[in-house]
């Protein structure tokens, strides 16, 4: 075990209540050997960075093996790291390094299916149907007269068919296997208890290693139900998450009783890892489940994520949150971007539906083109909403340089499954997925070592020249600075360190207004004029100019009271 890793836990064993964790997309977090692939050398080069920014924890997307099918959530071998990333050794080395500066580790753990390359399922394909090794998996024979037809109707997330048929030994088309995402992903079969032993014991293998948590993946996906039977027309509308409570592979309770045996593992450690639900449901209700006091610690907010830059609907959704959450004794979390959605200073920089966004397509940019000053104002306001919020919150990679979606990737470098598997009509994630700015005035912009011959694996648009770290370092306007200094005040302000929040406003107003005891209150003006600030109060923090006491629009501010 990493030395330190059990100090962390005796200085404060509820960090994970109140944690601001940043997301690393490691592939595209800053290149280390200067093959235009981010990889651990480069992440350690700017763990300092991250130090400073104030962050408590990083959560590091699939180190693993993988033939990158979806970018590394398709994984081969879930106790060693990619060649491309880098070794064991310098993964232990790292998590060393973060400890030494306050940093914790989170990884990612991917268990409702594996690569087509795993040893499993490469052992699937030629042990034949009605084997153990097949029982891993979710095998099955074919409908009509000659199983020509798939097992049911599911859907695959990247769309088309979630079966796919083998050729058998003898060259004959044979079984089909699910595949809830890509055919190279294929669905493990957690029915079986082979399954469930081998995750257990990869939980230790990274436990034993000093990691301060997990994040699962599709935490809601991974128990199917007997029969595997059609979905209905409502539910073949909805990809992702489930359309009602009985659904037959979306958030079925019999996945809660293998989140309370993961719970009793980490349990057993010195330094009580945590666990994080990456966890589409229904209702802050069913979310709640996941986090009740003997199963996962933290689920994801995907309706606060997903949620318009509209005051009624976000009270709407912090309402829900914290009441639901809080009724398990969970705290809540808040997040604005992932590597799956479109980045949101992109997001709110065209006009707001009055509805949630509640599928990848619905984040997509659409025919409004981006008002990226309007985007950039709202994206500075909602850090300062979100980080002033009780619970936990998490930093996307580049969110605190100010980074857009890039729209406008050629088709040629496209590399998300789902470009290929809409038949080219939905380009994918890849525009939030843009290798980071570090410095320098053009492309790599210190992604990678200066000199290196190879680009980066997706291209930087010049504009980013004027967002790079160093271009912000000293600039006490800049979205860096903002976030600095609003990350520094919340491990201060002891208004931001309980469970609790008073609403200030009406559920009807166009501003949203709160406080947090003791002396904190935030504000955020949503109107289409300036609104006076409350009087006998001090400016803590601003997202945005302030003029004699008057707030505009799209700008929040943080007081002092």
């Amino acid at each position: 075990m990493v030395p330190d890793a059990a100090a962390f836990q005796e200085v404060d064993a509820d960090w994970w209540r109140r944690a601001v964790i940043y997301q690393v997309y490691l592939r595209s977090f800053a290149d280390g050997n200067g093959d235009g692939i981010g990889d651990l050398a480069g992440l350690r080069s700017r763990l300092p960075y991250l130090a400073d920014l104030g962050v408590d924890a990083l959560w590091l997307n699939p180190w693993y093996p993988s033939p990158m099918a979806d970018g590394g959530y398709d994984v081969a071998d879930y106790r060693d790291i990619d060649p491309a990333f880098g070794t064991l050794t310098e993964a232990e080395a790292l998590i060393a390094e973060a400890h030494e500066l306050g940093l914790r580790m989170v990884i990612d753990l991917v268990p409702n299916h594996t690569s087509d390359r795993h040893a499993w399922f490469r052992e699937a394909l030629g042990a034949g149907p009605g084997s153990a090794a097949r029982d891993r998996y979710v095998f099955r024979d074919g409908r009509g007269d000659d199983g020509e037809l798939p097992p049911n109707n599911w859907r695959s997330v990247f769309g088309g068919p979630a079966w796919t048929r083998v050729l058998e030994e003898d060259g004959r088309p044979g079984q089909w296997y699910l595949h809830l995402f890509a055919p190279e992903q294929p669905d493990l079969n957690w029915d079986n208890p082979k399954v469930r032993e081998e995750f257990e014991s990869v939980l230790r293998f990274w436990f034993d290693r000093g990691i301060d948590g997990v994040r699962i993946d599709v935490a809601h996906s991974l128990v199917k139900a007997p029969g595997l039977p059609d979905l209905s027309p409502e539910d073949l509308e909805v990809t992702g998450s489930a359309a009602n409570t009985d659904h037959p592979h979306w958030d079925r309770d019999e996945v809660h009783e293998i989140y309370r045996s993961w719970r009793r593992v980490a349990d057993a450690y010195a330094h009580k890892p945590v666990f994080v639900a990456e966890a589409w449901t229904g209702s802050p209700e069913r979310l709640a489940r996941y986090v009740r006091e003997d199963e996962l610690h933290t689920a994801f907010n995907f309706d606060y994520l997903t949620c318009p830059w509209r005051p009624a609907n976000l009270r709407r959704v912090i309402d829900a949150s914290l009441d639901a959450l809080g009724g398990v004794g969970a705290p809540a979390t808040w997040v604005l971007s992932n590597h799956d959605v479109v980045r949101h200073l992109s997001r709110f920089a065209r006009p707001q539906p009055d509805h949630p966004l509640r599928a990848l397509a619905d984040l997509s940019p659409g025919d409004h083109p981006a008002d990226i000053d309007l985007g950039t104002r709202r994206a500075r306001a909602a850090a300062l909403l979100m980080l002033a919020l009780p619970g936990g919150a998490y930093v996307y990679q580049g969110e605190e340089l100010g980074l857009w979606e890039v729209e406008d990737l050629p088709e040629d470098v496209l590399q998300d499954p789902i470009w290929a598997r809409s038949e080219h009509t939905d380009r994918g994630r890849d525009g939030c997925r843009v290798p980071l700015p570090w410095s320098g005035c053009s492309a790599p912009f210190g992604y990678s070592p200066e000199g290196t011959p190879t680009s980066p694996w997706l291209p930087q648009p010049e504009e980013w020249k004027s967002l790079t770290a160093q271009a912000q370092e000293g600039d006490a306007q800049s979205m860096l600075a903002l976030y600095r200094r609003a990350l520094r005040i919340r491990r201060a302000h002891s208004g931001l360190r309980g469970a609790g929040m008073t609403w200030y406003s009406s559920p009807e107003s166009e501003v949203l207004s709160f406080g947090r005891a003791p002396g904190f209150r935030c504000v955020v003006n949503f109107s289409e004029a300036a609104v006076a600030l409350p009087e006998e109060s001090r400016v803590l923090l601003a997202s945005g100019p302030l003029t004699d006491g008057l707030l505009p629009t799209d700008t929040a501010v943080w007081l002092a009271e």
